[in-house]
């Protein structure tokens, strides 16, 4: 059946001219059925409207479903963080019972009566030749003097009814000799490399000694006499990390010892090392040294940086992250079952939804979009919570505080995949509701 259109004022459709007419079917009767505007459609803007509106509505459900999400968000960003701080920690732990030492000397071969005699001597340029290799810090030569008359007192008169005592070794060295040793001057300072170049009769002690022979200040010019020659004692050092008994002896410089007690060569190079260092410095010492026979060089250096720190901080992580992820899991459980509550109560808000013309595709956006609303809130505030519980912490311990800021968005990214995944089951069943049978339960 078809009718003529008599409504004039609607504008004649195109290749006819006003006022003809034109015959429509009976659904079209009036021009009541016209396309719908593109701006009459559902959009993005009332896809969260409609996702957002019931979030609101019950504000301690709310809460209660971000409960799960923040803790899980934010124990895993906190076990990240915390990863990142404490490494430095961990490091600074492990490093300190680490070696850092290093001990170069010529080789050792028994004579005939069964002594070890060194097989090469070191040359007196070994410092500059060592401190050339990376990885070493600071170096310096290190030799025992043997002394004429073996006296080494702190007044230059000898007491024939003092008790008699065993004079204390007098050892040559280069000017970076407390660095070398990770020693710390106690007061007054170690001789350079112009009194070594000069000569100088300076010396400096070790706190031990020192005590012993009441020496506690330098600023009164006090002097010991080794073989009945005045030395200016110009330093004191303690808190050595190797060599100890450098602590109860007399260090002079090497210059003066050539000068005044004959000191043919070095002993050994004494040097400090970056850790990790040991096993190049051990392959390249020796060829420094001695380029054309390097097997009469000894080294003695430690191994490479142990693993246990890194093996430590590892099976913490894994300690950390595996109880972040039962708590994340718990919290996408939460934000489910809050979803499919939602679903069963607005049953039949989805079934004049459906019946008005709401798509299957709509219904599942609007329940996933409102999952997804609440997991990225729960990521946010459990990011936060995170990142200032490392905060809080690395401040009590006096620890420097490392946060990554793509830590804290992934973090916040994560809690909205968490929403995705738990939003998707409900969602599937909220399309699965007929209209008919939605408002027949209502």
């Amino acid at each position: 059946m078809s009718l003529r259109n008599t409504n004039l004022d609607s504008p004649p459709p195109p290749g006819e001219a006003p006022g003809s007419g034109t015959t429509v079917d009976g659904a079209d009767l009036l021009g009541l059925v016209r396309p719908v505007p593109a701006a009459d459609r559902f959009g993005f803007t009332d896809l969260l409207i409609e996702a957002t509106a019931d979030l609101g509505t019950r504000p301690g459900r709310l809460l209660m479903t971000l409960a799960g999400t923040i803790l899980g968000i934010g124990a895993l960003v906190a076990t990240i963080c915390f990863a990142q701080t404490t490494a430095g920690q961990l490091a600074k732990r492990f490093d300190a019972f680490a070696a850092t030492q290093v001990v170069v000397s010529p080789a050792q071969a028994q004579n005939a009566d069964g002594n070890s005699v060194a097989t090469s001597t070191l040359p007196w340029d070994a410092v500059q030749r060592i401190e050339r290799i990376a990885g070493v810090e600071q170096a310096a030569l290190i030799a025992e003097v043997e002394l004429r008359e073996g006296s080494v007192t702190a007044v230059p008169v000898n007491d024939p009814s003092a008790p008699s005592s065993a004079p204390p070794r007098v050892f040559a060295t280069s000017a970076g000799l407390v660095d070398a040793i990770e020693g710390t001057i106690r007061y007054g300072r170690i001789f350079d490399d112009g009194h070594d170049q000069r000569h100088d009769r300076v010396a400096v002690l070790g706190d031990r000694l020192a005590d012993r022979l009441g020496i506690t200040r330098v600023d009164s010019q006090p002097s010991v006499f080794i073989d009945g020659l005045p030395y200016a004692v110009v330093g004191v050092f303690g808190d050595v990390q190797t060599r100890p008994e450098l602590l109860e002896s007399v260090i002079i410089s090497t210059g003066a010892a050539r000068a005044d007690f004959g000191l043919a060569a070095p002993g050994d190079v004494q040097a400090r090392i970056v850790i990790g260092a040991g096993p190049q410095v051990a392959d390249q010492a020796a060829l420094a040294l001695a380029p054309d026979s390097p097997d009469t060089i000894e080294v003695a250096a430690p191994q490479g940086r142990s693993d246990l720190a890194d093996n430590v901080q590892a099976d913490i992580n894994l300690i950390f992250v595996v109880l972040s992820v039962v708590v994340l899991l718990a919290g996408g459980v939460g934000i489910a079952n809050v979803t499919m509550l939602s679903v069963m109560e607005r049953t039949g808000e989805i079934g004049l939804r459906r019946a008005i013309g709401a798509t299957r595709r709509q219904i599942a956006a609007q329940f996933v979009t409102e999952s997804i609303v609440i997991g990225l809130l729960g990521g946010l505030l459990g990011a936060t919570v995170g990142v200032f519980a490392v905060i809080a912490i690395s401040v009590a311990q006096q620890w420097t505080p490392v946060v990554d800021p793509l830590v804290a968005i992934g973090g916040a990214l994560l809690g909205a995949l968490v929403g995705l995944v738990a939003g998707s089951f409900p969602a599937r069943k909220a399309t699965r509701i007929e209209p008919v049978v939605a408002l027949r339960g209502t």
